[in-house]
């Protein structure tokens, strides 16, 4: 029997409204999405990479960031991200997809692995990482059917944008599992890139980790506890502003439709 076909996706373009152009800042001698891909290609249980972009110019430079870190390159609808993720899923025959977002260069490849191990020993259709590790290293794993189900389906705003919001919607359809390991609760974590200040965080960390060294969530989260003041340089970011704005979006079209 063969093995189910897991292809992870990172959706990444430079059209950024809080700091536009974020993922191609250099960060420590390299592009701030180059350092995330390479992290990423270290996964072991992922078949192949995909780099999911728009169909716009100016993400062409992302595409030659994908190409040079040797990532399949798709490039799709902007806005409806989920269809832009259904048709790179389908191009790469896909039967499982790990979402993945540009925007987090701290991402570890071990947690990758850890939520694809887990979606398969759960016989889920949607899992995604513990809930009480930091935001940020944020790793979704589902079937391709349930993608398919909700690009036919999905008709909100936000459920186009977020990708797997209709999966989690629809509990009564979807297997959804959560799940936490190990008694540390660390979900207040802000490890994404959305702000100035968030990218001075993460700035920090590959100065104090050395980016040529694979580090992992432990390492960052034992420099946290030796220099805890490198937690204020973004305190109170959620890295969920965008999705708060979609749902926002969501109400003002069900209000003109009734």
């Amino acid at each position: 029997m063969n093995h189910p076909r897991v292809v992870l996706i990172v959706q990444a373009r430079l059209g950024s409204t809080r700091l536009p152009g974020k993922i191609l800042r250099p960060l420590l001698g390299k592009l701030m999405l180059e350092w995330e891909l390479e992290r990423l290609k270290k996964a072991k249980r992922v078949d192949e990479f995909v780099l999911a972009t728009t169909n716009k110019t100016e993400d062409d430079a992302v595409v030659g960031v994908g190409e040079r870190a040797e990532f399949t390159c798709f490039r799709g609808n902007e806005n409806d991200v989920l269809d832009r993720y259904y048709h790179a899923a389908k191009e790469a025959k896909a039967d499982v997809v790990v979402r993945v977002t540009g925007d987090c260069p701290l991402h570890d490849p071990e947690v990758v692995d850890r939520v694809v191990e887990h979606f398969f020993d759960s016989g889920a259709d949607y899992a995604k990482t513990p809930e009480n590790y930091p935001e940020g290293l944020d790793t979704e794993v589902f079937s391709f059917k349930a993608l398919e189900d909700s690009w036919k389906e999905a008709k909100l705003p936000s459920e186009r944008e977020h990708v797997t919001l209709f999966i989690r919607n629809h509990p009564e359809r979807f297997r959804i599992d959560s799940w936490r390991t190990g008694a540390f609760d660390h979900s207040s974590y802000h490890w994404s890139v959305d702000t100035e200040a968030d990218f001075r965080f993460v700035e920090s960390v590959y100065e104090n980790l050395g980016g040529d060294t694979m580090f992992h969530m432990n390492d960052v989260l034992a420099l946290l506890e030796r220099e805890p003041k490198l937690q204020e340089i973004n305190k109170g970011g959620t890295g969920y502003e965008g999705l708060e704005k979609s749902l926002r979006d969501d109400e003002l079209l069900k209000k003109r439709h009734g």
